[in-house]
């Protein structure tokens, strides 16, 4: 297979008797590993590669740099229909003759017996599903004892193109020109043949154009046309008149009717424009701090314009699905065919399919959430990470725990490209680089053409309350707003940073709190669904109609989230139309689209929603924004809490007054004094990061070091605790020059069955030994791990935390 086999090809191997796995080559040598037996190549897949090199030198850097294997980087990169794996399928033994079978058999053995005579091979799956059991395996071991089947490996090819029927006119009938005349003739007494034909004609004028009968009609446009008979169809197709043939189509159809258009820029963006363009011919990298609704987007626009025109490929970053289908209607527009959209909503077969087109050269431009910096660019000019502050950029878990953010720096600079980040308010250690002259900085203080920044009103929740003045959660100064929008046809969003009903219930008689049984939580309320839920792991249960600790059955919800929201201002505003933007709301792929579609066409007066509403979402007609518990954002036990909380605020505010309409803010607090609401009022992103920088400079936090969190998990608690104290203890003796904080119990210490215990590892900014620090950690664990009696600690090591 030499000559088969080459850098970024798939490849099929065998591991261990049975299962086979498709491998992506990293290298091609002729040096036999020494440490282990060779695995055998026993099929190549690809004729052409499907990962770069530049891919290649991506996933090995993320996998040094986050502390994980080269395999987990992979399997977080590859779309699951480019991840070929084996399912076992069985059947008959060549050998097994029916009438000499000694064995007695089960009616179950039977049934399965009896489907190998009717088919050649059954999966495992068709298996369970042919007895109707999950507990299927022992039969089938059973008929592999007696020598009756065999079990053998099938590789399946997931991802599979989209095809299409089509129907055409015979191709002699417009050969001669009077051959569609003596048909109709000879369909004169059949006239539902005739609307059939007529129709096809119609959508395809071949008397016109002979061309477009190459390309036919879908059939289904003609199946489901209520005027058309399917018989007349299936008459004309037997008869030779119409002829079938499928056709391979694109996920991904250019819509010809979009018009594709200019946005020209003011003369304030042409002068950011040219300030980044100056920037970038020094340095690779460039904060645009920009207030909202200052009009960025028409400079990336104009950027990415300006890359394509020099050959490049551009990607541009989104930290939320939610964002894409807004900013893809406006980028279509521009790029037409050339752009590509790439994120989780999408199924496996659109995913490879834009995988593909970014190989192929067809994509020239994807927009996407943080999984699309790994597709395969192979000439990347510019990347663009707008709202470059979010914390959605940072994938949890599973391993790789990377920062789309950092991961887009790195990739920018294998490629040679440029990196553009933008924000309303930039994270600390982005402004802190952009300062620091690290980076270029460019600042957009104005809004775009006539719109001005909403004003900013706090509203004293404790004092209403003394007053009387809060109707449930509102105030009745918000209500009152609210309602003059209503009244002018104007929209309203309103920010509640939790989902569900109600954050937990509790019994009034004797104080009992449902409790997640896997978690250290409290289990929330939703009412639509009438259930209590684990946010954390996902548990599930009917809400109960009496306590289960004293029976009584006087229980009462606390606390709001988005869901009690919008029902108790149903109530208030029957005449509202108002809908919730969450995550129960938006599961489905295309929901975030459907309620956004909604609320720019004015169908919803009032929009309900959590971190979602705040990300960069451009509806001219709203006017009014409401923070309904601004408290619970600040109050968080996390240093970043007062950067994101300001964060939040002045990017839900920015939704509000964006075309020319004065906007208002209305922020509902139990505490007017907290110093971040007059920052936010004055829109003084500066104020708030001097005050950030002199805290993080003075305790010792991120610009100034990097940290590594260390999470131990044990399903035994005291494993759990003794494991993270011989860890420490470890990593004390190791690390001379880091600071090792810990372990410390989590403020929820049990997820899904698993206690938990943290570790902190401060590591001096200037630290130069930072890989071996790493690799030092990693022999920590190792040696922790190989004690018996944490054989079964798990450990997960997170750089750079969120």
């Amino acid at each position: 297979m030499n000559d088969q086999v080459f850098v970024g090809g798939r490849v099929i191997v065998q591991f261990g008797a049975k299962k086979v796995l498709s491998c992506i080559v990293a290298a091609v040598h002729e040096k036999p590993p020494a440490g282990y037996q060779a695995k055998y190549l026993m099929e190549v897949i690809d004729e052409t590669p499907v990962v770069t090199p530049p891919q290649l030198r991506i996933f090995s850097w993320m996998a040094e740099y986050y502390m994980c294997t080269l395999g987990e980087v992979i399997n977080a990169a590859l779309p699951a229909a480019l991840k070929l794996s084996s399912e076992s399928r069985i059947q008959m033994h060549p050998a097994y003759r029916d009438e000499t079978n000694e064995w007695r058999l089960s009616a179950q053995e039977e049934k399965i017996l009896y489907a190998l005579s009717q088919q050649p091979t059954l999966t495992f799956t068709e298996v369970g599903n042919l007895l109707q059991t999950s507990h299927f395996h022992k039969y089938i071991k059973s008929l592999l004892l007696k020598e009756i089947i065999i079990i053998f490996e099938e590789i399946a090819e997931k991802y599979s193109p989209k095809v299409v029927k089509k129907v055409r006119l015979n191709q002699e009938l417009l050969n001669e020109p009077e051959a569609l005349e003596k048909l109709f003739d000879e369909l004169a007494s059949k006239p539902k043949q005739v609307d059939v034909l007529m129709y096809y004609l119609q959508k395809a004028p071949v008397h016109q154009d002979p061309n477009l009968n190459f390309k036919g009609l879908d059939k289904n446009l003609l199946t489901s046309n209520p005027r058309l008979s399917l018989s007349a169809i299936n008459s004309l197709l037997k008869k030779g008149v119409l002829e079938q043939f499928e056709q391979i189509v694109s996920r991904f159809p250019v819509d010809d009717s979009v018009k594709q258009m200019a946005f020209p820029l003011s003369e304030y963006q042409e002068n950011a424009r040219k300030q980044i363009l100056d920037f970038f011919a020094e340095k690779d990298t460039v904060l645009l701090h920009g207030i909202t609704g200052s009009g960025k987007t028409e400079v990336y626009i104009d950027l990415i314009k300006n890359a394509l025109e020099g050959g490049g490929q551009v990607l541009y970053l989104l930290p939320e699905i939610a964002l894409t289908a807004q900013i893809v209607g406006r980028l279509m527009k521009v790029f037409g065919d050339r752009l590509g959209v790439y994120h989780s909503k999408f199924s496996d077969n659109e995913r490879v399919e834009v995988w593909n087109g970014v190989l192929s050269g067809r994509f020239q431009v994807v927009v996407g959430v943080r999984s699309s910096i790994f597709l395969p660019f192979h000439d990347l000019s510019l990347i663009i990470v707008d709202e470059e502050h979010e914390s959605s950029y940072k994938q949890y878990d599973p391993a790789p725990r990377y920062n789309a953010r950092e991961v887009a720096l790195m990739l920018a600079n294998f490629h040679g490209a440029k990196t553009l980040l933008g924000s309303a308010t930039p994270s600390v250690e982005s402004f802190y680089n952009a300062k620091n002259g690290r980076w270029g900085l460019v600042t957009m203080n104005k809004r775009f053409g006539t719109a001005v920044l909403p004003e900013t009103e706090l509203v004293d929740t404790r004092d209403e309350q003394k007053r009387k003045n809060m109707h449930s959660h509102f105030s009745a100064k918000l209500l009152e707003e609210i309602q003059e929008r209503l009244k002018r046809e104007e929209q309203v969003i309103l920010f509640q940073n939790r989902r569900g009903y109600a954050p937990y219930i509790n019994c009034n008689d004797c104080g009992w709190i449902p409790k997640c049984k896997s978690c250290a939580v409290s289990l929330s309320f939703h009412k639509f669904s009438h259930e209590l839920r684990c946010h954390y792991c996902g548990f599930h249960e009917r809400m109960p109609h009496s306590c289960i600790a004293c029976g009584s059955t006087d229980l009462k919800t606390v606390g709001f989230g988005t869901e009690k929201i919008e029902d108790e201002l149903k109530i208030l505003l029957p005449e509202a139309n108002i809908q919730r933007m969450d995550l129960d709301t938006t599961k489905n792929k295309n929901a975030f689209q459907q309620i956004i579609s909604d609320f720019e066409a004015n169908r919803t007066n009032v929009l309900v929603g959590t971190q979602m509403v705040t990300k960069g979402l451009d509806f001219e007609n709203v006017s009014l924004v409401g923070i309904i518990n601004a408290d619970s954002i600040i109050n968080y036990p996390d240093f970043r809490a007062h950067e994101r909380a300001y964060s939040m605020f002045v990017q839900v505010s920015g939704r509000a007054g964006r075309k020319g309409k004065k906007g208002k803010v209305i922020i509902q607090t139990g505490n007017v004094a907290q110093p971040i609401f007059q920052k936010v009022m004055e829109n003084d992103y500066q104020a708030l990061y001097e005050m950030e920088i002199a805290e993080r400079q003075l305790h010792g936090f991120p610009p100034f070091v990097r940290l590594i969190k260390i999470t131990v998990k044990h399903l035994d608690e005291k494993a759990c605790d003794e494991g993270a104290l011989h860890l420490a203890g470890e990593l004390k003796n190791r690390l001379a020059g880091p600071m090792v904080l810990g372990p410390e119990t989590p403020y929820i210490f049990k997820i899904r069955n698993y206690f938990l215990n943290e570790i902190h590892i401060k590591l001096p900014r200037n630290h130069a030994s930072g890989k071996e620090t790493k690799q030092q950690i990693a022999l920590a664990i190792e040696q922790i791990k190989q004690q018996p009696e944490f054989k079964n600690l798990r450990v997960v090591v997170d750089v750079d935390p969120a």
